[in-house]
């Protein structure tokens, strides 16, 4: 079975609430889930925290309740899922990514199907970029990535790799995961992906050429606004 899990929590430093703030009159997290509603064969579950959110999507694809203190958005869907099959195909969609391209989901389950990996996730190539919020990462020979940073790697490259928050896991893979102990360099980054790294697993990236907005900041929701206001 393909699912696509959807991590939402109410609570969010840089923007908070960002998950029922509204672009063209509709909560971010409903744009999401409308988006991934779009790829076939593919169930839809939002895994959150808060009853206000459950109260937005609710009519349009199944919720379950997390508690408020899981550490990351992985975990909180590994708590959700954890009753489908060990085989079963996991993308792990956040909720920000209001405009989530459908066919990029698709190509993710592709991948999955098609390569041996224990995390599968997206990249684009993009100018040298210093924003800490955009995560950038190297990758070796065979597209598995060697480290992920909120800083511009390699370093005097002129060109980077943006990590694009989307994960795909076997349902076996995601549990595992969630019990893994927390490095030091995943709290020193801030980044859940460095977990896996760390260790010794494979992470399969894609590099595509896919420009997503994901919601973190006050400036992301506006400059989502404006997208939205351009195509109405």
């Amino acid at each position: 079975m393909r699912v696509i899990g959807i991590p939402a929590r109410l609570r969010s430093s840089r923007l908070p609430e960002k998950m029922l703030r509204e672009i063209g009159g509709k909560p971010v997290i409903r744009w999401t889930v409308e988006n991934a509603l779009k790829v076939e064969d593919a169930k839809v579950i939002v895994a959150t925290d808060d009853e206000r959110i459950k109260d937005a999507v609710e009519d349009i694809c199944e919720v379950r309740l997390t508690p408020s203190d899981l550490p990351s958005g992985t975990d909180r869907l590994a708590y959700a899922l954890r009753d489908l099959d060990d085989g079963d195909l996991v993308i792990n969609l956040q909720g920000d990514e209001p405009f989530v391209d459908p066919d990029i989901l698709k190509r993710l389950f592709l991948l999955m199907e098609s390569e041996s990996a224990d995390i599968y996730t997206l990249a684009r190539e993009e100018n040298r970029n210093e924003d800490p919020n955009r995560v950038k990462v190297v990758l070796d020979s065979r597209n598995f990535a060697l480290y992920f940073s909120r800083l511009p790697i390699p370093y005097r490259s002129e060109k980077v790799l943006i990590h694009i928050g989307i994960y795909g896991y076997r349902k076996k893979k995601l549990l595992e995961f969630s019990k893994l102990p927390r490095p030091r360099i995943e709290e020193l980054e801030g980044l859940e992906q460095l977990r896996a790294l760390y260790h010794g697993w494979k992470i399969r990236v894609e590099v595509v050429d896919y420009r997503g907005i994901s919601i973190d900041t006050e400036q992301d929701l506006e400059r989502a606004k404006g997208i939205y206001l351009k195509g109405n």
